[in-house]
Formats: structure tokens, sequence, C-alpha cells
């Protein structure tokens, strides 16, 4: 599953760009980050656990960032409350007077359902709500930056070709809809795994249709990074049982792709030149990895379905005081 068609090594000198990773202490997050980084960047690591964050910026600088590489800094970030994630927007537009690339790279994988202290379940709130207010909170910063000459602001959303899980005739109408549990479904968790990716990629959608409409120079992507084996990975294979857990962790170490090749993609979209040469194909785009422009399933495409998602995200969130 190696890269074939985008290396990053050939990436342009990103010195003078400030980025932003979330989900960077591991797995393709850090991956992106150590790209980045090794061209130039200014790069936060945006992430819950300092301990953690710190642990994996000590390993980033001594495996390759020397002079002439860009530096990392830790931005506390906890995706499972909305507050705190407009929290981190602000800290960071505290310290910066730009911002050029967010890659949103924090979810979580199939896990249990339960909700949030705020009444939404937890995947949807980690894996969609959560960074919805984070880039909206950022998005003043993220529009001077773009109207600077020479700039180039992107925003790419690693998602998943799990989006496609997203059970038929789904709806945002309300919070209950953000709350579905599909017991009918063969597989639950997938399904609401796949509704949290599905949120996603319409809102990359949504979103990007509003800043053309605007006139803001800011082009938006989604991602699926391939089938990666990182620890979320790893934690699932070991959460299944004693019988299937070997089955499962065999599959993961043969069969998946390293998190560095997983990060050959958000890598690509934050910062590959054709993409802003080509600007017209790749906004609201969808890139499978590497580099791959693809088509997401076609419920992506219902604007109704993406403004009434939108709609109703900021109702939910006007009523959490956000």
């Amino acid at each position: 599953m190696s890269p074939k068609s985008f290396n990053p090594e050939e990436l342009p000198d990103l010195s003078g760009k400030v980025i932003v990773v979330t989900g960077g202490n591991a797995g393709v997050g850090y991956a992106v980050i150590q790209h980045l980084a090794r061209r130039g960047a200014k790069v936060y690591m945006a992430a819950r656990s300092q301990e953690r964050a710190v642990a994996a910026i000590d390993r980033l600088r001594s495996s390759g960032l020397g002079p002439g590489n860009g530096d990392i800094h830790w931005l506390p970030l906890d995706y499972s409350d909305p507050r705190l994630a407009k929290q981190a927007a602000e800290v960071l537009m505290e310290k910066e007077a730009r911002l050029d690339i967010v890659v949103n790279c924090a979810a979580l994988l199939l896990i249990p359902y339960k909700k949030s202290h705020d009444g939404i379940q937890d995947i949807v709130m980690v894996n969609y709500l959560s960074p919805t207010v984070f880039i909206r909170a950022l998005l003043p910063l993220l529009e001077r930056t773009a109207q600077e000459p020479n700039s180039d602001v992107r925003i790419v959303e690693v998602l998943s070709e799990g989006h496609r899980n997203a059970p038929k005739g789904v709806r945002f109408r309300n919070i209950d809809d953000f709350n579905a549990e599909f017991k009918d479904a063969s597989f639950q968790r997938l399904a609401r795994y796949g509704l949290s990716k599905f949120m996603g990629m319409l809102h990359v959608k949504e979103l990007q249709r509003r800043l053309d409409e605007e006139g803001v120079p800011i082009i938006v992507l989604s991602v699926h990074p391939g089938v990666v084996n990182t620890e979320g990975v790893q934690a699932y294979t070991h959460s299944v049982g004693p019988v299937l857990s070997p089955i499962y962790t065999f599959i993961a170490n043969s069969f998946f792709s390293t998190p560095s090749q997983g990060a050959y993609g958000p890598v690509f979209a934050a910062a590959a030149p054709v993409v802003r040469a080509e600007a017209q194909r790749y906004r609201g785009a969808y890139i499978l990895p590497p580099s791959k422009l693809a088509r997401a399933d076609k419920r992506t495409e219902d604007r109704e379905l993406a403004k009434e998602l939108w709609d109703t995200t900021e109702s939910i969130l006007s009523g959490i005081g956000l």
C-alpha cells in the first residue's frame, strides 16, 4: 500500500506558515505534523494530554527536525466538550497573527453508545460537533490570512470511506437525529461511526459553498487516509475478546497502512501546490490516498440535507451557549 504518485519530500518550503493539526500526538496526525514541520512550518499539535503531546514533540524533534525545519508547539484541545474546542481556538488566536492550514485528524472509532453531558452521543460530539466549533471559531483568523498576498489557506478534514456506512434516510432535523442509535443495524457501532463521518462530509461541502458565496479564497477538503493501523485500531483489536482479537490484530498488522502512509493524503490536501493551482477542482473535494480526487457518497451532494445539518448544528450550539 505504499503511495506512488505523491511524495511529501517534494512539497515546497512552508517556512512562515502556521498550521494546526488536531489529534497529532499519535497515528496519522503525528505523521502529518512530521511531514509538514520538516518543510519549515510552525505547527501546533492540538491534543488533550500535555504529557503525551510533550513526549510526542520530543520524539519528533529527535527524529529529524533540525536547523531549517519548523518547530512544534502544544495546543490544549479537548473535543469531548465543544466549549473547550472554542477555548482552544481562542488561545491559538491570541498567540498567532495568521493561520494558514488546519488539519483535523482527531476522531473516535467504533465505540459503545454513550452521551456527553450535553446530551449528544460521544462519537458525534468528537467526530463532528466539536471540530465544527473549532473551525468556526478559527474562521476569522483563517479568513484574515486568506486576504493577504500570496496566501494559500486550507481546511482539511480527515474523514473516511466509512461515511458510506451512514444508514439510508438519515436526517438532521433535531438532536434526536444526532443521537440515532441505529438499533436495527447489523453493526450499530459502524453505523454510528458512519453517521459521524457523513456529517463531516456534508459540513465540508456546505462550508466550502458558503465561503465561495462570500468570496473567501479558502479551500476546504475531506480526505480518506486509507485503512490505517493506528493506536485506535489496535485498541479496538484488543477489545473484541480472546477469540477475535488475534485475528483482527493479524489483519491490522499485515494489511493496513502505516500512519506515515496514512498521512500522505492529508499532507497532499494541506500543502501540495496543485491544490491551489487547480483550486476549482479541489474546492470541497474528496481525496483518496495518496492524492486521488474521488466521488464521495452521492448523498453528500444533497444541498438541502447539508443545510439541514448546518442549521440544526447552529441551533444545538446556540442552545448550549455557543
